[in-house]
């Protein structure tokens, strides 16, 4: 025999020569048998060279009781006797492995279950793959399970435990052969009792020049083939009654081209010349040596990662829950808290100046001279809104702060309330307390701004309510907020619109001056020390008017616990203008006047040259002298209202009192962070309370206002049929799997557009949240989980899971639960993506119309980049990495590859080729999905969910707030 150097078919080398898998042989392993037994060995007849340098098996014919491609497998128990016998063996040798009083009998198992080592051969039957190459092909495996137990080791068995060797024939010639390790044996989870093997670490090579290895260059297999590698599994039936069955050879590769049963295998047929003794030690326990038993599929680290990112999550907000219970509990304990007021706080300020931040000569040019002549401009460094202003009002008094438009009076309201204004602020703003048993603590303040911005589905009794359940401490028990809020419907004058709805401007409710009464009341049920109105009576007429004064000076003068009121009046009627009891009128960010109220003020402007006419208005008489006053009377110093400095006998008056300095930070060129004033907010309620109570809320305006959910319901089932209808039944043609790709990018961008509703809810009550924020209400947090969860799960959730289950069953999707199940799972986290997309842009910006205007283009981008518009592996490569900042690329991948993985199958006719391939192939030529990228894609999509929360949080805390 002739030296070689390798051997082919992965036979093994021993010096020069090759000992050569079961049913090969020749110099170098390329000559397959033709004829005889596996017993041979060495000996046996091999096929011939016919027609070329390869050999060919079409004229070989079996022995009697053999059969398959190569004549390797069994079919009687005799002739495997016969064959051992005829080797030149006894049967005292057949196996070392069997013991005592075991039956040595050589038997031919005919199952496709493996007990040392066994033969398959079958047909191989494909439409796609018979049209390319019409002849028969054939494919031989040999399973080695235990080579001990096997009748000749290394001759009718061969390789080490665990191994498979595979030759696949093409008219008689080999065209490739495999070989894998690591196998293991499961004859638990195939059908009817037949058998899967799984193994690691094919490797495949392709014959040179043959049929499918290069002799037609159209249809050269050799890089496919070659590259087969990793895992394989080979999964058999049990044979029926002619003793054949059905197998599926399965691989990466050759699942992504034939769908996910693999190249399909027909018509197989087993022999394993093997010991009954060895059949029955085996089969006496549960699990062979090299198998493994049994029923479950482990699950892929996928599934496991999701389950723990999910029960983490909840574990999480159970954690939370817990906290937020436990703290909810010790704050009711502690007591009244400072629900009470101790005594009355008087405000006192000195030299409050207020400059706009600067702006350059050129910008300036731009103002109308009136606004330029109103402010006084002081160089190119700003506008100098207020100059020096000061004032006292003590409890039991009200203030009225009158002038024309833009004299400075809602600049000076809106820093004696403590709002955080864009400009530069500087001066002194104290609060003497009248009572020396009050503690030493800031004093609340009520601020009522102009416009009245109330809930307008909730009752007037609902919104006093919802602001005592959070204003007041937490430790004052639900019946005291209940008698507070009464007190003060009944202190306003409320009584008999107790349980009216507000209403807004479509949906009519209670009258403009009632709307002021009720903002009001939403401080007052805060019990505060001071009640500061930006012009409470502006927009409305003299009877409302007189009775907003009424309530105002009722509160002022309360025996029990007087309030000081200041309140920015721009043209008060006589009646109300004398129920005040200080006046302090403002010209340009000056004061020309601030003392006692009455026909006062006309004395004093009468000594400056300013007759008063009897009968004349006197704040009309006011406001005349305050819109053009001469310079002189600017200069002048009222009352010492208007001085530049203090004196001294005023800061030792304010020396124990509690002083708020206004402008210090800036001054020594210290500015606090933006982060440690948001955070250092404080709340009278916790944090679980303010979810309860917000979540009350949303629910009482999700009851009564059904016109958004039921719209969002009716169009999700009437969407959910067009659908369904449109994509009816699709076919399993390539222009089937098209039209499905189709339904499932028109659901993604459904999603994409139905969220604008999202952008808009939002929209629509920011306002609400900023001024109940400016409150101390509730922190953004709690406002944003109670939004969140009372418009993701009636308005997105729910019409995501209503169209998509309609849309499904009619198209005809998977019938797989899972897959149903995978499929809604990925449309909800899209939803859920594409809502907090819409809330981050309602919050960036104040505009409704450009945040709109916004999300339509990201749409239509995602669109562009999803894939189906545009194959992403054609766009140019400076434009292709969008599509990782693409939502909607992630869903359509994944929903696509979900359908994919279920074992679809394209059948088709190509120019008169059949088609019958898997459709993860055409999904890949067609969209450039990855078959594999599920997960992966779940994973990106939770990525884009946290991190648009993590921006609308972010936003909301920083952007969404109060500015004045």
């Amino acid at each position: 025999m002739a030296s070689v150097s390798s051997c082919d078919n992965y036979g093994v080398l021993h010096g020069s020569l090759c000992d050569c898998p079961t049913g090969f042989g020749g110099a170098n392993c390329s000559q397959p048998a033709c004829g005889g037994n596996i017993f041979e060995g060495s000996g046996r007849a091999l096929a011939p060279f016919s027609g070329g340098a390869f050999a060919n098996l079409t004229d070989c014919t079996c022995e009697s009781g053999w059969t398959g491609t190569g004549c390797n497998v069994c079919k009687t128990a005799s002739v495997c006797q016969s064959a051992y016998t005829s080797s030149g063996h006894n049967s005292s040798s057949i196996s070392s492995g069997l013991t005592n009083g075991q039956n040595d009998t050589l038997t031919c198992n005919a199952d496709s279950r493996v007990y040392a080592a066994g033969q398959i051969s079958c047909d191989v039957v494909n439409p796609t793959l018979q049209a390319i190459y019409p002849l028969s092909s054939t494919l031989n495996i040999l399973r080695t399970l235990n080579p001990s137990l096997t009748p000749l080791p290394n001759v009718t068995g061969f390789g080490s435990a665990g191994t498979i060797y595979a030759q696949l024939f093409y008219d008689g010639v080999e065209q490739f052969y495999c070989h894998a390790s690591s196998c293991t044996q499961d004859t638990g989870s195939a059908a009817g009792g037949g058998s899967t093997w799984t193994c690691q670490d094919l490797a495949c090579t392709c014959v040179p020049n043959t049929s499918f290895c290069g002799a037609v260059s159209l249809t050269n297999l050799t890089s496919v083939i070659d590259s087969l590698a990793d895992q394989v599994v080979i999964s058999c039936d049990a044979p029926d009654a002619n003793n054949t069955a059905a197998c599926a050879f399965k691989q990466a590769t050759i699942e992504s081209v034939f769908g996910s049963s693999g190249l399909t295998l027909s018509g197989c047929v087993f022999g394993e010349c093997v010991s009954q003794g060895v059949i029955d030690a085996v089969s006496s326990n549960s699990t062979g040596s090299g198998s493994t038993s049994g029923g479950g599929k482990e699950l892929s680290g996928g599934v496991v990662a999701g389950l723990a990112v999910v029960c983490g999550l909840i574990g999480i907000a159970l954690l939370l829950l817990v906290l937020g219970w436990f703290g909810q509990r010790q704050a009711r304990k502690k007591g009244l808290g400072g629900a009470g007021r101790s005594g009355g706080v008087a405000i006192d300020w000195s030299n409050v100046c207020y400059t706009v931040p600067g702006r350059t000569d050129g910008w300036m040019d731009w103002f109308p001279s009136s606004l330029r002549r109103r402010h006084l401009r002081q160089g190119v460094s700003g506008l100098d809104v207020l100059h020096n202003i000061s004032g006292y009002v003590a409890p039991g008094e009200m203030m009225a702060i009158m002038g024309p438009s833009g004299a400075g009076k809602t600049t000076l309201i809106e820093i004696l309330a403590g709002k955080q204004k864009s400009g530069q602020v500087s001066g002194m703003v104290s609060f003497p307390s009248t009572s020396p048993d009050r503690p030493a603590s800031r004093p609340r303040i009520g601020f009522v701004p102009q416009q009245d911005i109330l809930p307008p589905t909730l009752t007037v009794h609902e919104a006093l309510l919802f602001a005592a359940r959070l204003r007041l401490p937490e430790a004052v028990p639900a019946w005291e907020k209940l008698a507070r809020v009464d007190s003060v419907i009944g202190q306003l004058g409320l009584v008999h619109i107790r349980d009216v709805r507000i209403g807004d401007g479509e949906n009519r409710g209670i009258s403009g001056g009632e709307m002021r009464r009720v903002s009001i009341g939403l401080e007052l049920v805060a019990r505060p020390d001071i009640l500061i109105l930006d012009e409470p009576t502006s927009g409305l007429d003299s009877v409302s008017a007189k009775k907003v004064g009424e309530v105002l000076r009722a509160l002022a003068h309360d025996a029990e616990n007087p309030t000081v009121v200041i309140a920015s009046i721009h043209q008060p009627s006589s009646q109300l203008f004398r129920s005040f009891d200080k006046i302090m009128l403002l010209s340009h960010g000056y004061t020309l006047y601030s003392g006692e109220g009455g026909l006062v003020p006309p004395e004093y402007f009468a000594t400056h040259g300013f007759e008063y006419a009897p009968g004349y208005n006197v704040a009309d008489y006011l406001l005349d002298i305050a819109s053009d006053p001469p310079v002189a009377l600017l200069q002048a110093s009222p009352n010492g209202s208007g001085s530049k400095t203090n004196s001294h006998e005023k800061m030792e008056k304010l020396a124990s009192s509690d002083m708020l300095t206004l402008g210090d930070e800036a001054e020594k060129g210290v500015k606090k962070p933006r982060w440690r004033r948001l955070v250092g907010q404080q709340y009278a309620a916790t944090f679980l309370t303010q979810l309860q109570v917000l979540s009350g809320r949303e629910w009482k305006i999700l009851r009564r206002d059904k016109t958004l959910f039921y719209a969002h319901i009716a169009v999700s089932c009437v969407l959910g049929v067009f659908c369904g209808g449109l994509y009816y039944k699709t076919g399993i043609t390539i222009a089937g799997f098209q039209s499905r790709v189709g339904c499932l990018f028109f659901l993604g961008a459904l999603i994409a557009f139905s969220s604008l509703s999202a952008l808009y809810n939002i929209v629509e009550i920011r306002m609400l949240f900023v001024r109940e924020r400016s409150a101390s209400y509730y922190s953004p947090a709690a406002w944003l989980l109670s939004r969140f969860i009372f418009d993701v799960i009636p308005l997105r959730v729910l019409p995501t899971i209503i169209i998509s289950s309609i849309t499904y069953w009619m198209v005809g999707f998977s019938h797989d639960a899972a897959r149903f199940f995978k499929f809604l799972f990925i449309l909800v986290l899209y939803t859920l993506a594409m809502t907090l997309w819409n809330f981050l842009l309602a919050c960036l910006f104040r505009n409704g119309g450009i945040a709109i205007l916004l999300s339509a283009l990201t749409a239509l981008y995602q669109m562009t980049y999803a894939g189906f518009f545009v194959h992403l592996n054609s766009i140019p490569p400076v434009l292709r990495w969008l599509q990782w900042l693409c939502p909607l690329k992630y869903n359509l991948e994944a929903l696509s590859v979900n359908e994919v993985g279920s074992g679809l199958m394209i059948e088709d006719t190509l120019d008169g080729v059949p088609v019958d391939v898997s459709a993860s192939l055409i999904m890949e030529t067609l969209f450039g999905f990855k078959e594999n990228a599920y997960y992966r894609d779940v994973l990106v999509l939770f990525a884009f969910i946290a991190g648009f929360a993590v921006m609308v949080v972010g936003t909301v805390w920083l952007k969404v707030r109060e500015r004045r």
